[in-house]
């Protein structure tokens, strides 16, 4: 594997990852302080619902960020527009797209670190899987420089991630048959279907149509590619079996209602 160990990756790197879990620390205090002030339900809540509040608090900030940061390098950005840069397009980088890996690793590690502490009430096996496979793709491509904008399309698919949150917030609220809970779950069904579902097919197209310059990483790196893609896809399509199953049954209990 080749290495990447620039003078500005060797600060940025281990400065990025502590600030993503000292964002987990800092968000998670101030979700618990609003949350006790200004929320009447919250104290009703039990200890472990109150870790969960709280940690899904700090999942819907980093989602926000990671998302618009790699909407930002993806689209906005010349950084992997065709034709902008000399380099392979699986080669391109930039001290952001390492940033804003940095931190979601980070993030992921303190994630993991609560749900393996408290397994398996804040998650079963499937969000063990699916936080390992993010932190090795993040950390492979961080330390190699290689594939930053598959692991940055991926990261974008975090943006469904608040309508994740909300809906269990109102759950807990005791607002599972409101209009905002319905709204929100159609949100989420479309959100995921364009974040988790194309966009996946897009990349795994984008893949397939550069594959002489994706074959061209270090072998562990390519074939992790070639592997966890697929398998965090089956993991996504999983979720939007159940989203879907569940928004049926929401709208089904509700037309009869009516």
């Amino acid at each position: 594997m080749e290495g990447n160990f620039g003078p500005a990756e060797q600060l940025l790197w281990p400065l990025s990852v502590f600030s993503g879990v000292l964002m987990c620390k800092v968000v998670y205090q101030v979700t618990h302080k609003v949350s006790m002030l200004y929320l009447k339900g919250y104290n009703n809540l039990t200890k472990l619902e109150k870790i969960e509040w709280n940690s899904r608090g700090v999942s819907t900030f980093h989602a926000v960020i990671v998302a618009a940061a790699s909407l930002y390098l993806l689209v906005f950005s010349d950084l992997f527009k065709n034709g902008s840069k000399s380099e392979l397009v699986v080669n391109r980088k930039s001290l952001l797209s390492d940033a804003t890996l940095g931190i979601s690793l980070g993030y992921f590690l303190s994630d993991l670190a609560k749900i393996l502490w408290h397994f398996p009430s804040l998650g079963g096996k499937e969000f063990v899987l699916h936080h390992g496979l993010s932190m090795h793709s993040i950390f492979l491509s961080l330390i190699s420089g290689k594939a930053h904008i598959y692991i940055l399309m991926v990261l974008f698919s975090e943006a469904t991630t608040p309508f994740v949150n909300f809906r269990w917030y109102l759950e807990k609220s005791g607002k599972k048959g409101s209009n905002l809970y319905i709204h929100n779950g159609m949100a989420l069904f479309f959100g995921w279907l364009v974040a988790r579902i194309f966009l996946f097919i897009y990349m795994f197209l984008h893949m397939y149509l550069h594959f002489d310059q994706v074959k061209t990483i270090f072998p562990l790196g390519l074939y992790s590619l070639l592997t966890i893609g697929p398998a965090m896809a089956l993991l996504n399509l999983f979720w939007f079996l159940k989203i879907l199953k569940g928004m049926v049954k929401t709208l089904s209990r509700r037309r009869h209602v009516q």
